[in-house]
């Protein structure tokens, strides 16, 4: 695997886009014109980056990374709490990166441990043309999709690559059946689907939520977090109708950061 520094570098130059406020129920609030450069300073050693947001403006140089950030070989990449705590906010970043774009998704919660702010940002390179897709709805994501998933870990143990399998279907009453096999392992679920929201809540404790962004983009969470119990945070984007990238954050019953995972997938099978 590529270094962490140089998978970072994968994100150079000027990204201009939109950082779009998402209420918990996914009601869009407000869409603020973006404008983030990345520039490679002696001989790329130092990353200079300013971030152009709305009227202000904030200017960041960095050699190293923190313990709270991992990086994919294409780019992607993950930043955000790396420990669960009573009383304490928790929150984390999710990017990803497909040729001249990136979509990346920041879900915060308060202290209450309540998801409180979504902000889905959609970038592309200066100087090329943005392909914006639609909101994503259910309908674009029923079918078999298959993938390879690899999971990356913050203590440096060698990555893990292994197939994915996702089938995703309505039964007669208008209920999502979801069947995930990881590897070897498959878990299956249902949910209930309104409008742009699919609400996985066959257990009123561990209650997860999918909201349906613009530009083919998704964001799963819990509602609420719950101690002592495993958690993950997980952006989706539908790049093309067969083509759809996932990346999960994962987290211990401990609340410990325990690995990140990218999905890279692709329909095999669609719903008639």
């Amino acid at each position: 695997m590529h270094s962490q520094w140089e998978a970072l570098l994968k994100n150079l130059g000027e990204w201009q886009g939109s950082f779009t406020r998402v209420s918990p129920q996914g009601e869009l609030l407000e869409d603020i014109p973006s404008r983030v450069s990345l520039e490679g300073l002696n001989n790329n050693q130092t990353i200079r980056q300013t971030i152009s947001l709305g009227g202000s403006e904030k200017v960041l140089e960095y050699s190293s990374l923190g313990r709270s950030t991992l990086f994919f070989e294409n780019g992607a990449f993950s930043q955000g709490s790396i420990q669960l705590g009573p009383f304490s906010e928790f929150g984390a970043e999710l990017g990803l990166i497909h040729e001249n774009r990136r979509l990346r998704l920041v879900q915060l919660f308060d202290k209450n441990l309540q998801l409180d702010k979504v902000t889905l940002i959609r970038e592309h390179l200066a100087g090329t043309q943005p392909e914006q897709r639609p909101p994503l709805r259910v309908d674009d994501l029923l079918g078999e999709w298959q993938g390879e998933a690899v999971t990356i870990y913050p203590d440096w143990r060698p990555p893990q690559n292994y197939p994915t399998k996702m089938q995703l279907e309505l039964n007669e009453s208008g209920r999502l059946r979801q069947s995930l096999t990881f590897s070897e392992r498959t878990i299956t679920s249902t949910a209930t689907v309104k409008e742009s929201i699919i609400d996985f809540d066959e257990d009123p404790q561990k209650q997860i939520q999918v909201l349906l962004l613009p530009d083919g983009a998704s964001a799963t969470s819990p509602l609420k977090l719950q101690l002592r119990q495993p958690l993950f945070l997980e952006v989706g984007w539908l790049i093309q109708p067969d083509l759809r990238q996932r990346m999960i954050r994962s987290y211990s019953d401990k609340g410990e950061w325990v690995n990140l995972t990218l999905v890279t997938e692709r329909r095999v099978a669609s719903v008639n």
